[in-house]
């Protein structure tokens, strides 16, 4: 692939917090937060907000970090690697992002918030969905707490980052956040939808052990096996959306892909549709 010039995408900004961000959106409907793994929007990641728009969403793309539309298979090794680490490194030093704390909710969620609820204003319907990866996996867990998300999907959640057991039996989190979207799974049958490779590394059993327990049933796994991955992908199996999607009916990464859309359409979109 190439740079992505998100051409098709609705460039505006938006304002929270005291915090000014570009966001790109895309598509009519019920909003859906598509918040980007580390290095940023990539063509990948454009790609499946594409998916969103097409099923009668709007996909909303905060950029949170990286440039947008880059993409780093484009580059050699040692530059993709390069612009890894100018993307991840101001993420974790900011104080918006909490990298290795357990039991915190980052910062950045109250602007992630507000942005769900302005969108939901724009956008209408019954309210709006969000995924977060990697980085921002678990992100949409804890923009749960607000009523209007109504389709939470964490893929490949791997923050704290894992050191030791209590930060792989974890997520970024508080304890107060995790009790609200306890009571919502409970109360209103809120449904959390987690993917992940079993052997990534990044997100450990543990951690998907620990949103069984906390959620019990509202919580949903859908875990894939290395031979399940797209073989051409960089890095070992851990991106199910983007890199390591294998785009063909059938496969394990489409099915789970088809799985989260799926979610987006009884949630939001069920009384359009009816």
């Amino acid at each position: 692939m190439a740079d992505d010039l998100l051409t098709d995408f609705e460039r505006t900004t938006f304002t929270a917090e005291g915090k000014t961000r570009d966001v790109f959106r895309k598509g009519s409907g019920p909003a859906v937060i598509v918040m980007a793994e580390i290095p940023g929007i990539t063509p990948r990641v454009a790609d499946f907000a594409r998916r969103v728009a097409d099923i009668g969403c709007t996909a909303v793309l905060p950029h949170l970090f990286g440039q947008p539309g880059r993409d780093p298979n484009a580059l050699s090794k040692g530059k993709a690697f390069g612009y890894m680490v100018s993307s991840i490194g101001p993420a974790c030093i900011s104080k918006e992002f909490h990298v290795l704390a357990t039991g915190k909710t980052s910062p950045v969620i109250d602007w992630l918030r507000a942005l769900a609820r302005h969108e939901h204003e724009v956008c209408g319907g019954p309210g709006v969905g969000a995924v977060g990866m990697c980085f921002t996996g678990g992100f949409a867990l804890a923009m749960a707490t607000e009523d209007v998300l109504l389709a939470p999907v964490l893929s490949q959640p791997s923050m704290p980052a894992t050191i030791n057991r209590k930060h792989r039996y974890n997520i970024d989190i508080s304890p107060e956040d995790l009790a609200v979207v306890q009571h919502r799974c409970a109360a209103e049958g809120l449904e959390v939808l987690g993917l992940r490779f079993t052997s990534d590394k990044l997100v450990s059993d543990e951690r998907f052990q620990f949103l069984r327990d906390k959620l019990g049933d509202g919580f949903v796994a859908v875990e894939l096996a290395d031979q399940d991955a797209n073989p051409e992908a960089m890095m070992t199996p851990h991106s199910v959306l983007t890199e390591h999607l294998i785009d063909q009916p059938g496969s394990a990464t489409r099915k789970a892909m088809d799985q989260v859309l799926d979610l987006f359409r009884t949630k939001l979109l069920a009384d359009a549709t009816s």
